[in-house]
């Protein structure tokens, strides 16, 4: 892959030849696995783009996914401070561990939430906040973010309104749709969705209230 050809002369690799990989969901952060590379591993993995580690109990190289077909589509690696491990991120073709569930830090598929519900992508929020937060400070001419949060609490609270609205109407449209129009209005109630969700963060922004702290209340209304 590009820009990690010069990675294996990087890391420090035990006296066995080999590195932790610790293998991360790209889509919400999870770690599934824990493996070993060495060094054709890791020249496998960068070669193909898909995941291969160093059978410790064969001693032999191993694709993940060969046998069950869960393969480990690479996204990018990464090496810690001192060389000496990797962070793999990953597009995973199915459970990664060889119990059938998600994660191997899962336990046994038997209805619970972590092994029964796939995850959802929510760790990519951080990234429109860091954006939402990083525009607060640029030109209102040039940035519809810094325009809004320059307009105080009435810019961001009329566009949160109005996309609630939005929302509610392609809801019920999506509801009352025939089979044929259906592709065409959960595009449009995601994208409606997508606009109250971006706004409602802007407008937490021009509060100075941290989206952390409405996590924490959605916990604490979790507890049993």
């Amino acid at each position: 892959m590009t820009g990690l050809s010069k990675l294996p002369e990087l890391v420090s690799w035990g006296e066995a030849g080999l590195v932790p990989a610790v293998v991360q969901d790209a889509l919400d952060g999870r770690v599934l696995i824990v493996a070993y590379m060495d060094a054709e591993a890791l020249a496998a993995t960068l070669a193909t783009g898909e995941v291969h580690f160093h059978s410790r109990s064969r001693d032999c190289l191993w694709r993940k996914g060969e046998t069950s077909g869960n393969v480990l589509r690479l996204r990018g690696i990464e090496l810690d401070c001192d060389g000496d491990a990797l962070l793999v991120t990953v597009d995973p073709t199915g459970p990664a561990c060889h119990r059938n569930v998600r994660s191997c830090f899962d336990p046994e598929s038997s209805g619970t939430e972590a092994a029964s519900v796939p995850p959802q992508g929510f760790a990519w929020l951080e990234t429109l906040w860091a954006t939402i937060d990083a525009r607060a400070s640029a030109d209102p001419v040039e940035s519809y973010t810094a325009r809004l949060i320059s307009g105080g609490v009435d810019a961001p609270s009329r566009k949160v309104a109005e996309e609630a609205t939005e929302v509610l109407m392609a809801a019920k449209d999506d509801a009352t749709a025939p089979p044929e129009r259906r592709a065409e209005t959960r595009d449009a109630l995601a994208g409606e969705a997508a606009d109250l969700l971006y706004h409602t963060l802007v407008l937490l922004r021009e509060r100075g209230l941290e989206p952390q702290d409405v996590i924490a209340v959605l916990r604490d209304r979790h507890k049993p």
